[in-house]
């Protein structure tokens, strides 16, 4: 077996039953490696390290009692600190909330719990889940375990940087304009933006209503499939929240991609904003490896990428300003400098500005759906660029917004990024893959068979532990 650090959530569920490792040995192990490498990585705000070795051993006792609560059961998850965890502070990574301790759990960390999960701490993200890394609040920004020099994608921060580390093998993010499949694709990790309202939101401190998601990630698509089945469901308590078509499949789909109709949305790479000629390289590998497997692939077209990150930006600036008003009024100084003055362009938004842009999301999700008249799935970019160094913040300020993840948080359709290769300087690349409504058992099915064709390794820091 290999070292318990290195195994995906279905590895490690595998491992159980055969005896070859108990909840106490992983978690004791995964606490072990954070002493040692989180000081570089600052992955965690907040370890529990207690609460997690008392949490494994009630488990292993119901193992050995033949009892499992779930098919999460005795396996670390980290939350991103947005999320309740009940008794813990929801500092998201701001002084404006260090004292803020959650009466109860989130919703999707109560179905963590009846899935026999256990949380593993609150993890790093970027303040309120918005702006960038900052050095000018409580906690340190997160950094990337593939060279720690460098930025790890945000805002879901320490759950892409813990994961490629190898800290935990399953972690919550939230995704309002990328942020899950923006640390994924800079970590070389898993991460899926389900389709919107499919995981609750409740619990969790928002940032733009009508953008906003909770997602899953781990190092492997298999290990995202059984997070998501077990947060994934119908929850009245949340506004925004869908009763899905069908259960979420907690195992990945048989079979490849052959017969698979793919739209290549290559003109967001090509002409809208054109990614680094690695990217380029790598997105042009992924449809010649579909083309080889048994998939048409051919180009589409969509809005331009300009219009759908005005439309994003319009409607989260403007949401996240009625929010966060009050403190931005009373309590301005207490905000890191990258937070404050992404916060303050909602104050210069209109009325007319939000319902124009909730207008033209509407000809965008009909221009989405028409392309999925046509095919099966769609290739995009994830990231136009490999990570920038965390240091340079003008470099940071420059690749951040050069992405191809927010259309479809306006238009809620389920996007997953994971790595397709390595830049020169050996930092991971991505691709995009986003499926219809609800399809996610097809979208996954389609990343699991890429991730086993491709065969990408971890992170240094991940194999040489």
């Amino acid at each position: 077996m290999r070292p318990p650090h290195r195994l995906g959530a279905a590895e490690i569920a595998a491992a159980y039953d055969s005896g070859a490792l108990t909840p106490t040995r992983l978690v004791g192990h995964l606490l072990e490696r954070i002493a040692a490498l989180d000081p570089r990585l600052n992955a965690f705000i907040r370890v529990e390290g207690e609460a997690a070795l008392a949490a494994a051993a009630v488990a292993e006792g119901e193992l050995r009692a033949g009892r499992r609560r779930g098919p999460l059961h005795g396996i670390p998850v980290g939350i991103k600190d947005i999320i309740d965890v009940a008794g813990l502070p929801t500092t998201c990574h701001s002084r404006l909330r260090l004292g803020d301790v959650a009466a109860a759990d989130a919703a999707v960390v109560e179905r963590l719990r009846a899935a026999g999960a256990i949380p593993f701490g609150k993890l790093s993200t970027h303040e309120f889940a918005i702006g960038g890394p900052a050095f000018d609040l409580p906690f340190p920004p997160a950094r990337n375990p593939w060279n720690t020099a460098h930025h790890p994608g945000g805002s879901s921060s320490g759950s892409g940087a813990g994961l490629a580390a190898g800290l935990f093998p399953l972690a919550l993010g939230t995704d309002t304009g990328g942020s899950v499949r923006n640390p994924a694709s800079q970590c070389g990790v898993v991460g899926l933006k389900p389709t919107y309202g499919l995981v609750s939101r409740r619990g969790v401190f928002p940032l733009a209503w009508t953008l906003d998601h909770v997602g899953p990630m781990a190092r492997d698509v298999a290990g995202v499939a059984l997070l998501l089945a077990a947060i994934a469901g119908h929850d009245p308590l949340d506004p925004g929240s869908v009763a899905p078509p069908a259960a979420v499949p907690a195992a990945l789909p048989a079979g490849g991609v052959r017969g698979l109709r793919v739209g290549f949305v290559r003109h967001f790479h090509e002409t809208d904003l054109p990614a680094d000629a690695e990217v380029a390289a790598a997105l042009e590998a992924v449809a010649g490896w579909l083309r080889q497997a048994g998939a048409s692939v051919r180009d589409v077209s969509l809005p331009p990428l300009g219009e759908f990150a005005a439309v994003n930006r319009v409607l989260l600036h403007a949401e996240a300003f009625a929010l966060h008003a009050p403190w931005l009024r009373g309590r301005p100084g207490d905000y890191a400098r990258i937070t404050r003055t992404a916060l303050l362009t909602g104050a210069f938004l209109t009325a007319e500005d939000y319902v124009r842009a909730q207008r033209a999301r509407g000809r965008m999700i009909a221009a989405v759906e028409a392309a999925f008249g046509e095919a099966d799935l769609l290739l995009t970019a994830s990231s136009m660029h490999a990570s920038a160094p965390i240091d340079d913040a003008a470099e940071v300020a420059r690749t951040y917004p050069r992405q191809a993840r927010t259309p479809f948080n306006v238009t809620g359709h389920p996007a997953v990024a994971m790595m397709a290769g390595l830049s020169a300087g050996g930092l991971p690349l991505s691709v995009q893959f986003v499926a219809p409504y609800f399809a996610e058992a097809r979208l996954l099915g389609v990343a699991a068979a890429y991730e086993r064709a491709a065969a990408w390794g971890g992170c240094p820091m991940l194999e040489a532990g």
